[in-house]
């Protein structure tokens, strides 16, 4: 096996997957070949990776941490995720197919069973490598979970992973969170914690001096730095849904493309290629908030329930100035699950996702989708049929659509056509994810809807140029040649 070393955090989003991307990426710049590697994910934000046969999902965070590491993504840099629906709890995959469904008690006496998996995974997923980075999820301290674990501190100690501990001070309260975690966790497990780092500084790190001191005093871990805060970041796609709540509390001037955020959004990182042209504002509203009056375009993400995403909506008072933007002549695009609710209906026969059979959509578009369990999961190369431009993006739905409006499709895949657009031109939907990122495609369609501004904006360099400005700063301020030396490179 080739080395590896596992970060945990003290809590969630705390910044893993970001660091461990940058991380991925200053190991690559070093010369090494490196691979990232997340035991268990939850996250209703998948990619599309290459698997044994075919391809299969993983989480988003793998799919940015490959792309830092210079390698394709595979379906075991992620074998097992969870991706939370209605009341039937998550949908499980392992190593990219879809296992079942399962409610927190039933996974808990599943996850025994997963770790053959995981473990077969991790050895594939090195095959060729010098170093694997590893992230945690959620926390160790999280004892209750302890038995069984596959996510931290159980797949550390099984593969035998040396364990940095990552603390967040932005939240406040780092030294107690990481002096605690070493308090209640089992000598075992404290015994694989080989030290810890500081995300999230503000201010002058040197105020923190006799913090360090206190943190080694009571736990004698080693410290290998603190990372201020890196706005770098901001230009990474986000994997937790925890962003969205600081993203719908921005107010800013300029181009507004609204984004009604339901409890089950999947997949909205789509939106990302957004925020890097400049003049454009991306703005996430959540439940309580009031709808903006003052919108440009209106985009409805996916869901993984669309039903009970479809039902939030309604009950948030959405409706209404949705229908209204749109008779009005405004610009309104539907992905995947919000294909579907742009619909007249959506049906569910076989309760898949287990709450109503049936509800009615928006029907802002002649169209009507049937929920099945055959699921379609593959990276495209298509065609917009609207600007005849070659596109990029993945699919990832369970369900069929059909009406009137699918005679106007959006995509062209060469075997079939998908999408539909209403009679006016200005609603429109489709089951392809990623499509913003085609940067000639997002500007015409940004144009379509009365944007006149931003420029020639290259997305995936924005991200290239984020992960390289990222690395640069953990080489800065963390001690990178110590960390890897934990696994002696």
């Amino acid at each position: 096996m080739p080395r590896a070393l596992m970060f945990q955090g003290t809590g969630s989003d705390v910044g893993k997957t970001v660091l461990v991307a940058g991380l991925c990426r200053a190991a690559k710049r070093r010369g090494i070949k490196v691979v990232p590697f997340k035991p268990q994910n939850m996250s209703n934000n998948a990619a599309v990776a290459k698997a044994d046969v075919g391809e299969g999902e993983i989480g988003r965070g793998q799919w940015l941490q490959a792309l830092a590491c210079g390698v394709k993504p595979t379906v075991h840099m992620n074998p097992v995720l969870l991706k939370p629906q209605n009341q039937i709890g998550s949908q499980v995959v392992v190593q990219g197919k879809v296992w079942g469904n399962a409610k927190a008690r039933e996974y808990l006496a599943m996850k025994p069973k997963l770790l053959a998996s995981v473990m077969e995974s991790f050895e594939r997923v090195g095959e060729g490598a010098d170093l694997i980075l590893v992230e945690g999820a959620g926390s160790p301290a999280e004892i209750n979970l302890r038995e069984g674990d596959i996510a931290n501190m159980g797949f550390a100690s099984e593969a035998k992973v040396p364990v940095v501990l990552i603390g967040d001070i932005d939240r406040g309260g780092v030294i107690a969170s990481i002096v605690g975690t070493h308090t209640i966790l089992p000598p075992e497990d404290r015994d694989m914690i080989v030290g810890y780092l500081i995300n999230k500084f503000r201010g002058d790190i040197s105020l923190f001096d006799d913090g360090l001191k206190s943190i080694t005093q009571f736990t004698d871990w080693k410290s290998f730095g603190i990372l201020p805060w890196v706005d770098a970041i901001k230009r990474l796609p986000a994997e937790d849904s925890v962003a969205l709540d600081k993203l719908a509390k921005q107010s800013q001037q300029g181009f507004k493309i609204v984004v009604p955020a339901m409890g089950k959004i999947a997949n909205f990182d789509d939106l990302d290629p957004f925020k890097a042209e400049d003049g454009v504002v991306l703005q996430f509203i959540r439940k309580g908030d009031a709808f903006p009056d003052d919108a440009n375009m209106i985009v409805l993400p996916g869901s993984k329930s669309t039903i009970a995403d479809m039902q939030e909506l309604r009950a948030n008072g959405w409706e209404a100035p949705i229908k209204q933007f749109a008779y009005k002549g405004g610009t309104v695009i539907g992905i995947c699950g919000g294909y579907q609710i742009l619909g007249r209906t959506i049906k569910d026969p076989l309760g898949l996702e287990g709450g109503a059979r049936e509800v009615e959509g928006l029907g802002l578009l002649d169209i009507e989708t049937e929920l099945r369990p055959e699921k379609t999961v593959k990276n495209s190369h298509p065609k917009s049929i609207e600007y005849n431009l070659p596109i990029i993006g993945y699919e990832i739905h369970m369900g069929q659509t059909s009406g009137e409006d699918c005679t106007r499709p959006m995509i062209d895949f060469e075997t079939h056509k998908d999408g539909a657009i209403n009679t006016q031109g200005n609603v429109r939907g489709c089951y392809l994810h990623g499509q913003f990122g085609s940067d000639i495609y997002r500007k015409l369609l940004l144009q379509s809807a009365g944007f006149m501004g931003g420029g020639n904006v290259s997305y995936m360099e924005t991200v290239e140029q984020a992960l390289d400005e990222l690395a640069e700063e953990m080489e800065r301020w963390l001690d990178v040649d110590d960390l890897l030396g934990v696994v002696k490179l």
